[in-house]
């Protein structure tokens, strides 16, 4: 089986090699695999058959050479394990329709120096995706920034379009201030003006556009160090020449945009005044649209799965298995996904079915809903394949 291999490798690289070494050409040939680069299903079979007999030939407490070219299927099986675990990002249509919406809320704000900004809120339940999203679409402004205006400034400064921070329960002023200065490699040292001064300086030096700040919701209303935040975040919109990005969960039932007073006095808050609420909603499948978005998610995912017994329509046959098993929640189909990848390679199995994916556990929120969903599905009220029945969805 090595000699098969050893073989394919060597025809692959004298495609751009003159005179190709043997052993890298292995090494190239495997790492090709392990990024899914796999030209045809015989090459799929070649690595699985490889590595089966490289595990018959070498005890699992032997120490091997790590530059052992027959090694290199235990290799190959790490890699795709890192590759199934970072599958994406996928547009899905609602990452689409974010950042849609945010780049009309950024691209508009090109008031003056002196005028506020408006911000966005990406306001929406856990697992959704909201932190993929958002650093995605602050990855693709970034790259535009520098594509359009260089990498560095007309005075010869670094750029840095986009700075993002994360809150925690007990982020205090300094505290955030100083994550601002970690991000661009400044000193930390000083107090909480000191710092302020200091990332003011480099906002407007690395000609910084867009802030992100993530997991907003700590702020809670009622607490006097939750005030003091969201006043200086305030602040933050008025001297910073930015547009602020907030990422929470249940930031509009926690009262944040009122700023802990009550609906009768949110005509006094500026922050809801200034600042655009977003969201990212679960898959549904209520409705034909629905239905097809989740196919089209399945079988996207389905075409970046590296796995020797991969068929068409190995995970879209199994439509309503995995609504039932993720709620239509994109992070607990990924995290179910990934573990199904794992388990179906070390099985030796290399493949998904109901059966594989049955002994995978998934995440508790998911766990506890799934009952109910496949209930629905087997009696025939809901179903994800075309002109399934539409069923009224329950707040989640």
């Amino acid at each position: 089986m090595s000699r098969e291999a050893m073989r394919y490798a060597r025809k692959l690289a004298l495609t751009t090699h003159r005179f190709p070494d043997p052993k890298r050409a292995l090494v190239e040939l495997l790492e090709r695999w392990g990024v899914g680069l796999t030209g045809n299903r015989a090459e799929r079979r070649m690595a699985v058959r490889l590595s089966a007999d490289r595990l018959c030939l070498v005890g699992p407490d032997e120490v091997e050479d790590p530059e052992d070219p027959l090694r290199l299927p235990t290799r190959y099986q790490d890699l795709r394990a890192v590759w199934h675990a970072n599958l994406g990002p996928i547009k899905t249509p609602q990452m689409i329709a974010l950042h849609e919406a945010l780049t009309e809320i950024v691209d508009s704000n090109r008031q003056d120096g002196d005028k506020a900004k408006p911000a966005a809120l990406l306001d929406a339940y856990p697992g959704i995706g909201k932190s993929t999203a958002i650093r995605e679409y602050a990855r693709d402004f970034h790259r535009e920034q520098v594509r359009l205006h260089g990498q560095t400034t007309p005075e010869g400064h670094r750029r840095v379009p986009v700075v993002y921070v994360n809150l925690t329960g007990n982020t205090q002023i300094r505290g955030l201030n100083a994550s601002i200065c970690r991000f661009y490699g400044l000193p930390t040292s000083g107090d909480a003006d000191t710092l302020a001064e200091r990332a003011v300086d480099a906002v407007l030096s690395m000609r910084t556009a867009v802030f992100v700040i993530d997991d907003v919701h700590f702020l809670a209303p009622g607490k006097s160090s939750a005030v003091r935040m969201a006043n200086h975040l305030k602040f933050l919109s008025n001297v910073f020449p930015v547009t602020l990005l907030y990422v929470g969960v249940g930031v509009a039932d926690r009262g944040i945009l009122r700023e802990g007073l009550s609906p009768q006095q949110a005509l006094l808050t500026q922050f809801g005044r200034r600042t655009t609420a977003l969201t990212l909603r679960p898959f549904q499948i209520d409705d034909e649209q629905g239905r097809k978005q989740w196919r089209v998610l399945l079988k996207t995912i389905e075409k970046k799965i590296v796995l020797a017994e991969k068929r068409p329509g190995m995970l879209v046959d199994l439509v309503d298995y995995l609504f039932a098993r993720t709620t239509g929640h994109f992070a607990s189909l990924m995290a179910l996904i990934n573990r199904s990848c794992l388990r179906a390679v070390r099985s030796g199995k290399e493949k998904l079915d109901k059966d594989l994916i049955d002994t995978v556990k998934n995440d508790a929120a998911a766990e506890e809903a799934r009952r109910e969903l496949e209930a629905a599905i087997e009696a025939g009220l809901l179903s994800a394949r075309p002109g399934g029945p539409a069923r009224k969805r329950r707040s989640a």
